[in-house]
This record gives C-alpha cells, structure tokens and sequence, in this order.
C-alpha cells in the first residue's frame, strides 16, 4: 500500500475555498512565517478518503479478531460504554475548578467519585484516587506514596522486593522513586519462593510489589504470610492490578493484606486500550495513606452533593491535569454499574474457565513449565517445538496468518520461549476451538515440516521485520529525516 506522500500530485486540492470577501488579516511577521511551503501531500477528497479506509481495513482488533493477548492489551468493549462517555463529551474538565464550578459539575463530579468508591470496595480499600493516567504511572503514584508514607515516619528504607516474575514496570517505578530493587526468585512451585523472600526482607525494605495471581497466572497460596512478615518490618504491600480480572468478587487485596493498588481500568473494565492509550490506572490505598493521596480531591458531603478538597499538607501534590483520564473512566463506571456485583463475579469466573479449557486442550503439544490449575491466563513454553528449530516467535508469526494476533510470547521472562494465552471471559467456545485448532496445527507443522515457519508470516505486507531496529532505531520519517 502506498503512503498518502507517494500518491501526493503536485497542485491537487481536496478542499478549493472562495476568494475571501472580507479584508484580510494582518500578515504575521517575516520572521514567524515559513520560508517554503508545507512538505504535505497534495491529493484529493476522495484520493484521502479511500486512503484512510483502507489503511483502517489493515487494523487488527479485537472487534475484527480473536486477540489472545487478552487484557494485557485489551479485552472487548462492550459498545453500551461508548455510549455512556459521549454523554459527557460536552463537558469541559476545566469547569469544576472555577469558582463555583463545582455546582455546575455534580454529575462529572459524582461519577469520578462514586468510580473511585466502586473501586475501593471491589479492591478492600479506603479509598481511590482517579489521577493516574494509565497502570505504569499508577505504580509510580502508589510508590511516591508509600515514600511520602515512610518519610512522614521518619523510617530509614532502601529496598523495594518484587518477585522476579513481576511486570518490568514494577522495578521501572520503584527505581525512578529512588529505590533500590531486590528480586526474589520463583519456587519450583511457580510462586515467589517464600525461604528466599524471608532472607531478603529487613527493616530497610519499604515495600513488596506483587502480582497476584502473578505472570505465570498462579495464585499465591502463601500471600497472607507475605504480607504478615512484610509488615513485621513496617514494609507496605503492592499490588499490581493487571491480573485484577481473575479475582473479581472472589478475593479484595486489601483483605489479605496489601496496602497500596493500582487498577487497570482497559485491562479489567472493558475501557479502550491497545496502541497505547488512552489508560487509566485509578490507586487505591488503606487509610494510613490516604493523607498522602495527590490533590484535588473530590469530597461528598452529607447533603449528597460533590465538592473539591485540596489540603495543603501531606499530599504528594497534582499528578494529572483535572481528575484522570475522564472518558475512560465513564465507561469504566458505566461497565461496572451495568455488571452489578453477580456480573463482575461471572466475569472473573469466565475469564478462569476459559484459561483453563485452553490450558488442558494444548497442554499434551506444547510444553507446561507449572501444570496446576491456572486463573486466567496459562503460560506454554515452545522448548519442544525449539529442537526442530521453531521458536515461540516463529508460532507467532505463524498465528498471524492464520488470522490470530499472536499472544504475549517471551515473558514471563522466566519461562524460557514463553507463550502466554489469555483469552479472557468474552470468547465463547467455539473461538477457543477455533484457536486451539490452529495452535495444535502448529505444533504439528512444527514436527513435520519446520523450515515452513521460515517464510511466515507471508500474508502481510512485510515479512520478518528487524524487531530490535525497530524498537531502538526509531524513524517513521517518510522524508529520511
């Protein structure tokens, strides 16, 4: 497919405007003009129309395909969510922060609150601030706030403990917070092992970051006892949110013993994601930290009306322009109120079953690291398609012209040619046979016939492409620059 630059016909207008029948506007000076014209395409209205349906048509999604990456990217939203935020498009964010805003704002007001009560009671905590704009910078906000939370306590700490299971944004956050990072390694039965994270925890270490059930999509049996020896040394818990959609109903973090959470809203409440944004990483905390929760704030009174409160002390100060990303969170607040309490239980339900059907229908083709009962996502390892020379990269590709977006393969990192499936509650059976059917052909063709994957994917319009070159050598300049 051509780029719009190459089908560009020197003198080719979409739009021709008449001559102008009002005086014109001052020229802008020498000096702020540009010297040559725009290097723009020049084509018509049809010319980019057709060029933009088509290039819509190359998207893979969710709404197109079945997406077993499940809600580490994005599960399926629901098409009532979009409705629900375009009642709030009118609105602008700016309005609850002019004097007296706030009485013009009740309902934009009322639904941030009521996500973030919502969310506190689905997670076991105190309560909720929406500002994060998206799961990386929510774990960044719950850690600033557990260091604001030690620093008020005058405590001495160094250390932040993550398994070495744990999402790479764990040790990211807590290291640009000034930590230092200690990784425990995984048991052989597939959880943080408990021996080791008991020689490693001392008075020093601020806090445990945790994934709960973790990468692998094994629930932590032990997860009590971790958090009881963690705070033996005044050391919070972490909670990395993005499996949250295994547990729903079933256990609230805030239960068992964690103190801080972040929540995805695109990977657990059916809201946009994928291509990187727009996100949402609401984090909720128990009631120690909430002096520390970042201003403003949006308050309820008795009377049932919404209010702003910004105190001057103890907070960690504004992370986000206005109060979070608003159009997701609508639809956020829009699935949850539509799903009730039984709804969100059967997601979780669904999301487990699901993981598991797969996980028992491949498990005799491809290798199982952890054979137990998984949540909501299983992780193979392609080591045994690997002795024929088939990577889990060449599986992937192999997928993609099948017309399946491959699943998260490589990570967890501890699971060597890792593939990690996650078909999330929305798929109904018959795409799960359907996609087992085509990853048990797979693992065939690698048997039979190996050097096949060497050509794949051959439906797209490029091939293998240069994926570290085009991770650390980024140019998407059509003019070379």
């Amino acid at each position: 497919m051509q780029l719009i630059f190459e089908k560009s016909v020197p003198g080719r207008r979409g739009v021709r405007l008449p001559a102008s029948d009002v005086p014109a506007a001052p020229e802008l000076p020498a000096a702020l003009r540009r010297q040559e014209a725009a290097a723009l395409p020049e084509a018509s209205e049809l010319d980019v129309v057709r060029h933009f349906t088509n290039l819509s048509r190359r998207n893979f999604s969710v709404d197109t395909n079945f997406y077993p990456l499940g809600s580490c990217t994005m599960k399926y939203n629901a098409k009532a969510l979009e409705e629900a935020a375009k009642l709030f498009a009118p609105y602008h964010p700016m309005v609850p922060l002019l004097p007296h805003g706030a009485s013009f704002s009740q309902g934009c007001l009322g639904l941030a609150y009521e996500l973030g009560a919502a969310l506190a009671e689905i997670t076991g905590m105190d309560e909720v601030t929406t500002q994060p704009l998206a799961g990386a910078h929510g774990e960044m906000t719950g850690i600033m706030l557990i260091a604001a939370y030690h620093e008020a306590k005058g405590n001495k700490k160094k250390y932040v403990v993550v398994p070495d299971s744990s999402h790479g944004t764990n040790p990211a956050s807590a290291a640009m917070v000034g930590y230092e990072i200690i990784t425990v390694p995984t048991a052989p039965y597939g959880d943080m092992d408990l021996d080791k994270f008991r020689e490693v925890m001392t008075d020093e270490v601020a806090a445990v970051m945790m994934t709960c059930p973790n990468t692998l999509g094994l629930f932590n049996p032990h997860i009590q006892e971790i958090c009881d020896i963690a705070h033996d040394h005044d050391a919070l818990m972490y909670y990395d949110g993005a499996n949250l959609n295994a547990i729903l109903g079933k256990v609230r973090p805030g239960d068992v013993g964690f103190d801080v959470i972040h929540v995805n809203l695109h990977k657990t409440f059916g809201t946009p994601h994928g291509g990187g944004g727009p996100g949402s990483g609401p984090v909720g905390v128990k009631k120690q930290l909430v002096p520390f929760l970042p201003v403003p704030r949006i308050v309820k009174y008795d009377d049932g009306c919404y209010g702003i409160d910004a105190p001057a002390h103890g907070t960690i100060g504004r992370l986000a322009g206005f109060f979070g990303n608003f159009g997701i969170m609508a639809r956020a607040f829009a699935y949850i109120t539509m799903l009730g309490r039984d709804g969100l239980i059967q997601v979780s339900e669904q999301a487990v079953l699901n993981a598991n059907y797969v996980m028992h229908r491949l498990k005799d083709v491809y290798d199982l690291p952890y054979d137990q009962t998984c949540m909501h996502e299983c992780v193979f390892s392609a080591a045994r398609q690997v002795k024929n020379g088939v990577h889990a990269i060449d599986i992937a590709k192999f997928l993609i012209d099948r017309g399946y977006h491959p699943p998260t393969v490589y990570f967890p990192l501890i699971v060597k040619e890792a593939i990690m499936i996650e078909p999330t509650e929305t798929e109904s059976k018959e795409t799960l046979d359907a996609f087992i059917a085509v990853m048990r052909e797979a693992a065939e063709l690698a048997e039979t016939d190996p050097a096949a994957f060497a050509e794949m994917p051959g439906t797209m319009p490029v091939t293998r492409l240069d994926e570290t070159k085009a991770a650390r050598e980024q140019n998407v300049c059509y003019f070379g620059c």
